[in-house]
């Protein structure tokens, strides 16, 4: 009975999920025992979610190609699902913009910046109007993933094929460029918003990049392939998806510069996202249909979540 009681509570301890789901074009909603409670059809292969500043909104990149490398004309719509009844409430029109991928809400204004693709560049959304607001030149190739600084000044682009990072100043649309190696993709802003870490997938290792000086200031080595990373609220551990040899799923300690340990996923991760508490990560591995909730304090897999056949799951965003 007790084992049961502690089962129990560490179940409503976890949230539920919604699940990109690449391949079929849908969002997946599920709950903390697995379960698919809902779905919701999307553009053709959308990649990236996030949650507006008020909750209220999910916006879904709807690509249109399934993977970066590939050639292709690709999408140009943002799709907009009401987080609280789980239905499809509109789709921001980007125009002559396509293939969106990473996005990111401004801490204070409630603008979304969305990487575009085709074009290479830089968008600001007005998710509200549901209009393009401006196009920022990020002076690289392929801008994959995008954050903002702590205050919303700046925006932090990942250009893929170029090897470094575009800090693009939102006011003046000013562009500087921060080499930090090859193939750089996810990143994430220390609580205390004074370092981005940023993973750059062909150097295996994670860059640190001081947000006052705008330069690199250190990195941790990682195994074969980091893609994306989050961090815990304390700012003391972070946990990245190895996604190229199926590693699985690395920790490292952020003050001494060390990888900790890994976790195999026995296949190739996509995505790496954290639970608010930071108790909790999710990582989508696309070829085995499945997101894995791993307990980040003790640095194992506490439940996988199996997605439908030729589902594709990608990014999971904890619902919180």
């Amino acid at each position: 009975m007790r084992a049961l009681l502690l089962f129990s509570a560490a179940l409503a301890a976890q949230p539920h999920v919604a699940v990109v789901e690449k391949i079929a074009g849908k969002v997946g909603f599920y709950s903390p025992a697995g379960e698919r409670t809902s779905e919701v059809k999307v553009g053709t292969y959308p990649h990236e979610i996030v949650r507006s500043l008020d909750g209220k909104s999910l916006y879904i990149t709807d690509n249109g190609i399934l993977w970066m490398q590939y050639a292709g004309k690709g999408g140009n719509t943002i799709s907009i699902i009401d987080a609280a009844t789980r239905t499809k409430s509109g789709v921001i029109d980007l125009g002559e913009y396509r293939r969106p991928h990473g996005m990111a809400i401004h801490p204070k204004t409630g603008l979304m910046v969305v990487t575009i693709e085709n074009p290479d560049g830089l968008l600001l959304v007005d998710p509200k109007e549901r209009k393009v607001v401006r196009k920022f030149d990020v002076k690289g190739k392929s801008p994959h993933m995008v954050l903002f600084n702590a205050t919303g000044s700046k925006a932090y682009v990942s250009n893929t094929n170029s090897g470094a990072v575009a800090v693009i100043e939102i006011e003046t649309g000013k562009t500087e460029l921060i080499e930090t190696g090859k193939y750089p993709q996810g990143g994430v802003l220390a609580p205390n918003g004074k370092t981005i870490y940023l993973t750059n997938a062909q150097s295996n290792k994670i860059s640190l990049i001081d947000t006052a000086k705008d330069k690199v200031v250190g990195e941790i080595k990682t195994s074969t392939y980091p893609n994306r990373v989050a961090i815990t609220p304390d700012g003391k551990t972070l946990v990245y998806s190895l996604g190229e040899t199926g590693e699985g799923v690395g920790f490292a300690d952020a003050k001494s510069k060390k990888e900790l340990a890994r976790i195999p996923l026995g296949g190739q991760p996509l995505s790496l996202t954290m639970s608010k508490d930071g108790k909790f990560a999710f990582s989508g591995v696309q070829a085995q249909g499945k997101i894995h909730v791993i307990d980040v304090a003790q640095r194992k897999i506490i439940r996988t979540i199996t997605t439908p056949t030729d589902a594709g799951p990608d990014p999971a965003l904890p619902l919180e």
